[in-house]
């Protein structure tokens, strides 16, 4: 075993909260190594976030063009080309891989694309060398959590890495757990065509979002022929058949679990290793990764209340903040603007959805929102819960006409000051 170089900064793994850390390091000046056992922009760029939104964007303009004779499109014998939706998932990801790369060798950090593992807080081995680093960061992201006492068999039982290069579009399917990830995959396989039966057990789809935006999922679930069974669990799987703790039997193509994921961890106790992203075992977004990492790396104050979270889809769902079900009775105000009445949503014909806001004494602590466009909206609400601005302040803004904004605007316009 050979002792080599030392560095400022040792990272395992390369997703957002790896890339960030490195980076942002070196940027600063400090000298940085970092290894990636599989691919680089980890999971998130390979299994997760990237791959599910190119095959979104592809199934949700097919589902959009079937449905365009209400705006004055009349399209006949569209289809849907399975192999070329995956085609250009794959060189999403490529594309995306080639610019990390460049930003690699343009910083000028060492990667190294191999296995490695944690020896002490200073010390990473990878393939019978070892490395010095005065600080180590472990980004090594989570594995898919399979259900209680049934494992994955990649063919009929299957978590969402297994869809990413389908071949066919099944007719039927069964997801267990309505959190994003179930969210998500239900609408892409009700865009297909496909007959989709979703369960959770607990008694609300994203069961983490505000109860508004629960209910909002709802409806729109049985608008688009998506069956919902809430408070309903799996409770076996015979033969192909799924049955469900509500005596439901379902003989689908496959059923997917999505029922959360595991941390990836090293087996070592050493307690001063600093875990980012999702082995860090809390929010498992990209978007708390890498902010995660911006804040060790670059010593920015973090707060993870002002984390955004969003669902893709149509409509778009995203929020920030409090909950209005977490929140005492009387404790804060509350306006809801409803798309509805918005011009550009009208003319988009995209009038699903609301835009919720929470305040206390002024200031926004929480917003809602479903409805096109809500991806970007939402940071509207982030710059101005995080900067602490009021909502007398954000009255004063001027907001173009038509946009999405103008639904923003239009709700802070009914707020109290």
């Amino acid at each position: 075993m050979t002792e080599i170089d030392t560095y400022d900064y040792g990272i395992i793994g390369s997703g957002p909260a790896g890339l960030t850390a490195a980076f942002l390091a070196a940027k600063q000046g400090f000298s940085v190594i970092l290894f990636e056992k599989d691919e680089i922009g980890g999971n998130c760029l390979n299994k997760g976030a990237i791959p599910t939104k190119a095959i979104i964007n592809s199934v949700e303009l097919f589902n959009e063009i079937k449905n365009s004779e209400e705006i004055g499109i009349e399209v006949t014998d569209v289809k849907l080309n399975l192999p070329k939706i995956i085609e250009r998932k794959n060189k999403v990801i490529e594309k995306l891989k080639k610019h990390f790369e460049k930003e690699i060798d343009e910083h000028n950090i060492t990667f190294i694309q191999k296995e490695a593992s944690i020896i002490d807080e200073h010390t990473i081995e990878c393939n019978g060398n070892q490395y010095k680093c005065s600080k180590v960061i472990a980004a090594t992201g989570s594995t898919p959590k399979p259900f209680r006492g049934i494992s994955f068999d990649h063919k009929f039982i299957l978590n969402s890495e297994d869809l990413l290069n389908m071949t066919e579009i099944p007719k039927k399917v069964v997801i267990i757990g309505a959190g994003a990830e179930g969210v998500e995959w239900a609408r892409i396989f009700n865009a297909m065509g496909a007959e989709v039966t979703i369960a959770e057990k607990t008694s609300r789809l994203l069961h983490s979002a505000d109860i508004e935006i629960s209910k909002e999922l709802e409806k729109i679930f049985k608008e688009q022929g998506i069956n919902t069974y809430l408070s309903t669990d799996l409770d076996h799987i015979k033969d192909k058949k799924v049955t469900l703790t509500n005596g439901e039997i379902i003989e689908p193509d496959f059923v997917l679990i999505t029922i959360g994921r595991h941390v990836t961890r090293f087996d070592n106790d050493n307690n001063n290793i600093t875990y980012l992203g999702d082995a860090y075992g809390s929010l498992m977004l990209a978007t708390f990764a890498s902010y995660q990492a911006r804040a060790l790396v670059s010593d920015i104050v973090f707060d993870n209340v002002f984390v955004p979270s969003v669902v893709y889809g149509n409509p778009e769902i995203a929020w920030i903040g409090a909950n209005e079900q977490d929140l005492p009775n009387g404790s804060y105000d509350k306006v809801v603007y409803p798309l509805g009445k918005l011009a550009k949503a009208n003319c988009d014909n995209k009038t699903e959805g609301f835009v919720k806001i929470l305040t206390y004494q002024g200031y926004i602590i929480g917003a809602h929102i479903v409805g096109k466009e809500s991806s970007a909206l939402i940071h509207e609400f982030a710059i101005a819960m995080q900067n602490n601005i009021k909502v007398s302040e954000l009255k004063k803004v001027c907001f173009a006409h038509p946009t999405y904004s103008e639904a923003v605007y239009e709700s802070i316009l009914r707020l109290k000051l």
